[in-house]
């Protein structure tokens, strides 16, 4: 197992940015430190505009077939197939509702990553169903919202925008394979190197030789104010491995009651462990986990229907 340097984990952010920019106006009409927040946590600061017109220096990008046979619940294409199973369990206050999207691709690079805007930054937010309609993906998830932190190496299909290790990671590497890693092991660099197409960071890592890790039911991303724990019952946003190119997306729904309560972490990794997945890590959560299929949201965030903007998603490129 890879070690989780949970300790050095700063800020996913303090709540969420509505929140944000109503709180922390306040705040700065109170004190000067409210001005510093406003500017850290909501104002948007492009530093990479154009995202997706850099191209990928070490990996060959395969071109996805653009046109496939599809469902209510299946896609088919020649470069992925596409299967989403929605699964209900319990009743009541213990109801628990989540999807699967069975995803396999003829290379590794289907699966992508975008950017909220095509803009690299912090703050850049957008809902991930408009930001997986800017690239025509048929199957997106929210991904680790790396603008609302300074932090955490990010690769996305094939280039460094960040190298800043200070978590596990979770690394896509060009070959179909997906392995954990300590971001504060490595550098961005070497990643590319070794053929890493993606990253995300964010955990902590749920699924590793087929197993549920140990203590990931006392693990804490956030501790700063405004900010709750991971743990609980909660939404919830993974991505797993069962073999090469044979991906799971999950995304658990929660906080409402009789409808879907969420999900423990430990729960969660379940989830993967039971379908069979190698490896699985957990992305951001709460109000953000999404799934969006051909154009349409799949889950239901909070029980209320409603996206929340987000920095990035993972998706399928068709």
């Amino acid at each position: 197992m890879t070690a989780n340097p949970a300790a050095q984990r700063p800020a996913r952010r303090v709540g969420r940015r509505g929140f944000l920019a109503g709180g922390l106006g306040v705040l700065a009409a109170a004190a000067g430190g409210g001005a510093w927040a406003l500017d850290r946590y909501v104002l948007d600061h492009v530093e990479v505009s154009g995202a997706s017109g850099i191209t990928a220096q070490n990996v060959a990008v395969a071109e996805a077939a653009g046109t496939g046979t599809a469902t209510a619940t299946t896609w088919t294409s020649d470069t992925s197939t596409i299967t989403i199973e929605t699964v209900s369990t319990g009743s009541g206050s213990d109801k628990i509702t989540y999807f699967v999207a069975d995803v396999q691709v003829s290379d590794a690079t289907i699966v992508r990553s975008a950017f909220a805007n095509d803009q690299f930054g912090e703050n850049i937010t957008a809902n991930p169903s408009e930001i997986a309609a800017s690239v025509n993906a048929v199957l997106a998830i929210n991904g680790d919202y790396y603008g609302f932190r300074e932090t955490g190496i990010v690769i996305r299909n094939g280039v460094k925008f960040r190298d800043s290790g200070a978590r596990q990671g979770l690394a896509f590497y060009a070959d179909g394979s997906m392995k954990l890693y300590d971001e504060t092991a490595t550098t961005a660099d070497e990643l590319l190197a070794a053929g890493v197409w993606n990253t995300l960071s964010f955990g902590p890592g749920l699924v590793q030789g087929g197993k549920v890790i140990d203590g990931i039911d006392q693990i804490e991303v956030d501790t700063n104010f405004g900010n709750h724990s991971i743990q609980g019952n909660q939404p919830r946003t993974g991505v797993g491995l069962i073999a090469a190119n044979h991906l799971l997306f999950v995304v658990v729904d929660g906080r409402s009651s009789g409808y879907s309560r969420g999900v423990t972490m430990p729960e969660f990794a379940q989830i993967f462990a039971g379908r069979g997945a190698s490896v699985a890590y957990n992305l951001d959560g709460g109000g953000s986990s999404a799934m969006v299929f051909r154009d349409s949201l799949v889950n239901n965030p909070l029980g209320k229907g409603q996206e929340r903007g987000t920095s990035d998603i993972l998706y399928v490129a068709g």
